[in-house]
């Protein structure tokens, strides 16, 4: 496997690819641009510094510890440029909305996440809320109370069902249902409720597995297939799994041993192909681009290594 590094600072969130570009997101309110394996361009928020990252189409969307989410768009003429073309929820929604329940998250946002068919963005929030919004005009849809504690990941994905995961040591599944121009989710059903935190989902791209690490360093899945039965634990960390992600028949965990595990998927079994080891910190995300077969991985040690898959 082929690995280089990028020095960069503190780096709490990494978007998966778009095009040639990769997003990342800093301690430091900045978002930071990189093409081919350098530093491309930035752009920063005014506050709030940036937990979540996600690509949908021609806009960037950042959700924020101040509990805004944020979208951006590259300038046209000169790519390196981005603009902030919108916040949700927008200032005339939240003058609307004062004499009722706020459709601002009122603690940070953790976690975004698109439908499938990329009309809906979901929010997750330390406000123990998931938040539901439309991506045509920005409009708050529906906000839900999921949890008994903070939110850390949020999966929307096969069948109009929603996946939530929870530090009150839950994983959720939510049905989405169409009323009117809005949305209505019902709880479906608990997958899991343990002691140790939910810290990160993943759906693999057949949306066939959910994957779910925690803090205990276990990573639990279940079968789509198998009306989603639990099909079993994958061990291969000796502290908590912070991140997660999945390309084609591989699941991919990151913690905070400093160690990537590759699981390799065949059938319902799957076995531990490898472990990635050279950051010197918790690897705090993951991102795969698959086309061109690369892991990207960041970590707290201002580390970058790149893979081949």
């Amino acid at each position: 496997m082929g690995r280089f590094r990028l020095p960069i600072i503190k780096i709490p969130v990494v978007a998966p690819p778009s095009g040639d570009l990769l997003y990342t997101g800093s301690e430091s309110k900045n978002i930071r641009v990189w093409k081919n394996q350098k530093e491309f361009s930035g752009f920063k928020s005014s506050s709030g510094l940036v937990k979540a990252i996600i690509i949908a189409g021609d806009r960037i969307i950042s959700g924020h510890q101040d509990g805004k989410i944020r979208i951006w768009r590259a300038s046209r003429k000169d790519p390196s440029q981005h603009k902030r073309i919108g916040t949700m929820p927008t200032f005339k929604a939240k003058i609307k909305s004062s004499f009722r329940t706020s459709i601002k998250h009122v603690d940070a946002i953790s976690c975004l996440s698109l439908s499938e068919d990329k009309s809906l963005l979901y929010s997750g929030s330390w406000d123990k809320t998931f938040k539901v919004w439309r991506v045509s005009d920005s409009k708050c849809l529906e906000s839900v109370k999921a949890h008994d504690d903070a939110v850390n990941s949020i999966i929307a994905a096969f069948d109009g069902q929603v996946f939530t995961g929870s530090a009150d040591g839950s994983v959720k599944v939510w049905k989405r249902q169409i009323q009117g121009k809005g949305t209505k989710h019902f709880l479906s059903q608990t997958l899991l409720k343990q002691e140790s935190a939910v810290t990160s989902l993943a759906v693999d791209p057949s949306s066939t597995f959910l994957y779910c690490g925690s803090s205990d360093g276990l990573v639990n899945f279940w079968e789509r297939d198998k009306i989603l039965s639990h099909g079993g634990v994958l061990r291969g960390h000796k502290l908590a799994v912070l991140c997660l992600a999945t390309a084609g028949n591989l699941a991919l965990s990151g913690s905070a041993d400093t160690n990537i595990c590759v699981w390799r998927r065949e059938g319902g079994a799957h076995i531990l192909l490898s472990v990635l080891i050279g950051h010197g910190g918790p690897v705090k995300c993951l991102a795969v681009e698959e086309e061109k077969e690369r892991i990207w991985a960041a970590a707290i040690d201002n580390i970058w290594c790149t893979a081949a898959a």
